[in-house]
């Protein structure tokens, strides 16, 4: 079970047993996931190790990192730039989420337990609350942490490895949206059912859950 993230909203980087350069790399993606470097900007790399009280060389491999993610570019002779955000990508990642989340859940509705239902719906009850209180930042963290509960309980490690690196851009477009209560509580409600349909065992219905959570972020996203 993976240990949410503390109510100051610091990184899970600060656990002592990760490495200086895994720390940096969190805390860095952590701020792009948030929007805290905005799309299109450019940054200093003495200002992030300012900005994450890091050194040089765990930023700057986290600054390669990043980038290999999607989520930097690095420019020549420019330096680096937080990775913009366009309508062709964001129809790019809906066609791969809807792919490796639906094998995700699948694999999941195979190996879920008890335990791991009370887990979820103690999530999504604590993203409600994070809603109610309009806590941007904790919504997206929660968010994150039930999707990664599905990708544990699924247990594909390279699956797991993938969704990581497609729900962290997914976040920076899902940031954008996050000012529309109805799409929370639309949000909230879709994960409810598919833990409901986790419960079930049923494929299909399975299946349906995870396909209508990313037809919805689409909606959000790029409403018609």
């Amino acid at each position: 079970m993976h240990e949410l993230i503390t109510e100051n909203m610091k990184p899970a980087s600060s656990e002592k047993n990760l490495s200086l350069n895994e720390q940096a790399y969190l805390t860095f993606r952590h701020k792009l996931i948030t929007l805290r470097y905005k799309p299109g900007e450019y940054l200093n790399t003495a200002q992030v190790m300012d900005d994450l009280e890091m050194g040089r060389t765990p930023i700057n491999q986290a600054i390669h990192r990043l980038a290999t993610e999607g989520l930097l570019q690095i420019i020549p002779r420019k330096g680096v730039m937080v990775a913009p955000l366009s309508i062709d990508d964001a129809l790019e990642l809906i066609e791969v989420r809807l792919v490796n989340e639906t094998l995700c859940v699948e694999l999941a509705r195979q190996k879920v337990s008890d335990v791991h239902i009370h887990l979820l719906h103690d999530l999504n009850q604590q993203i409600g609350r994070a809603c109610e209180t309009r806590d941007r930042e904790k919504m997206m963290l929660l968010d994150r942490e039930f999707h990664q509960v599905l990708a544990d309980i699924a247990g594909n490690r390279r699956l797991s490895d993938i969704l990581s690196v497609i729900h962290a851009q997914a976040q920076r477009f899902w940031a954008t949206t996050l000012s529309n209560a109805e799409h929370m509580d639309e949000v909230i409600a879709e994960h409810n059912e598919i833990i409901e349909a986790l419960k079930s065992g049923d494929t299909y219905r399975v299946a349906e859950a995870a396909r209508a959570h990313i037809y919805s972020f689409k909606r959000a996203l790029l409403p018609a």
